[in-house]
């Protein structure tokens, strides 16, 4: 299975404040991945599909460009988080990706023996391509290391190729910045990250990107991810307008080159996106300043745990439909909305009684096993 500062009044001041634009992408994308997945599944939404064949059409293709939201969110929380201000260099980049690796593979690997189990079970009410055969040692490996597509291994849920992509992006980014330091050494060379992440996209948009083989490893994906490392950079209030223009131009050149040569509908959603994270990327919304906002917050909370559960339950559902219910346009359609409201409730517990748990647990762990600066102790 294959397959990103609004002053905040004074008066909240005190409250949690959230990327309110990056939660809202996330929540919304999270949702297009999880309904494109069961029109392109099926099989309720291949009997609910005489009711909206457009809307199911769409769903089921175009929809999946919601990925690009994750990438380019995905590049410009790792540029404010590695290096904020786009100077060269990172100290323990090893020990930086392995915590990276220990956010994202516990939730990832237990949420993969969920979709075991759920193949298992919906294996005893359909025969249907979506359901993966029992995993061999190996697979179970190759996905605990996240190399399963480059090991070539069947996917043991939907999408599950994201959140492999995602560590390499980030080991490739912590790797850039960590060499580009020692190329600096002790001159100060404020452009060469950017500089050189321009010459990454560029190369990911102009070649990599043109080439479907390379689509289980980084390079493939380095445009749009790049695109939003440069978004960080140039939205840095602290920044001149004359070098704000220089970024911009950096991403949009190479960018706009690579449409022209060959028009990609996700790579200009990609560039959009760093375009408007560019202007508002940064505004921060108190979380609890109206309804709305504090939904919006929820939902982009829980988005990677979503990501992660979905398919299974969305399995679990298809394959209880096709057992127990009528082939009835209807009743399908209401199986289709059943399993996207499932699947946020499931995201939810997941994300408060695994993902969160395992996050304070590995939180802990990295703390007491940090190196601790020279002259200060512990």
């Amino acid at each position: 299975m294959k397959e990103a500062n609004r002053v905040v009044p004074l008066v909240a001041a005190a409250q949690p404040t959230q990327f309110g634009l990056i939660n809202l992408l996330k929540a919304v994308a999270a949702q297009l991945i999880v309904l494109h997945h069961l029109a392109f599944y099926g099989p309720m939404t291949d009997h609910a599909q005489p009711l909206a064949p457009d809307l199911f059409d769409w769903l089921a293709g175009d929809a999946r460009i919601a990925v690009q939201v994750f990438l380019v969110i995905g590049g410009f929380l790792a540029a404010k988080s590695l290096s904020p201000r786009g100077a060269p260099g990172l100290s323990d980049p090893l020990g930086k990706i392995g915590r990276r690796y220990l956010k994202l593979a516990p939730p990832f690997i237990v949420a993969m023996l969920l979709a075991v189990g759920a193949s298992a079970l919906a294996s005893t009410w359909m025969t249907h391509d979506s359901i993966s055969s029992p995993p061999s040692m190996g697979q179970l490996a190759a996905h605990a290391l996240l190399l399963h597509d480059v090991l070539r291994y069947e996917a043991l849920s939907a999408g599950v190729w994201y959140v492999a992509i995602d560590f390499q992006l980030y080991a490739v980014l912590a790797l850039l910045l960590w060499g580009c330091g020692r190329l600096a050494g002790k001159r100060r060379l404020p452009w060469l990250m950017p500089a050189v992440m321009t010459v990454v996209v560029a190369s990911s948009l102009l070649y990599f990107n043109l080439d479907s083989d390379w689509d289980v490893w980084a390079p493939y994906f380095l445009g749009s991810y790049g695109l939003g490392a440069l978004a960080w950079w140039a939205s840095d209030p602290l920044r001149r307008p004359r070098s704000v223009a220089v970024l911009l131009l950096m991403a949009a050149v190479p960018t706009l080159l690579a449409l022209t040569l060959d028009f990609r509908s996700r790579i200009a959603v990609a560039l959009a996106l760093a375009c408007a994270l560019v202007l508002f990327g940064r505004a921060r919304t108190p979380s609890n300043a109206n309804a709305a906002w504090s939904l919006v917050g929820r939902m982009g909370k829980i988005s990677y745990a979503v990501f992660l559960v979905h398919f299974p339950v969305c399995l679990v559902v298809n394959a209880a439909f096709a057992r127990f219910v009528p082939a009835d346009v209807h009743l399908q359609a209401a199986g289709t909305v059943l399993a996207w409201g499932c699947s946020l409730l499931a995201g939810a517990a997941f994300c408060r009684w695994v993902e969160l748990p395992i996050g304070r647990a590995v939180s802990l762990v990295t703390v007491r096993v940090a190196p601790q600066p020279m002259g200060l102790k512990g």
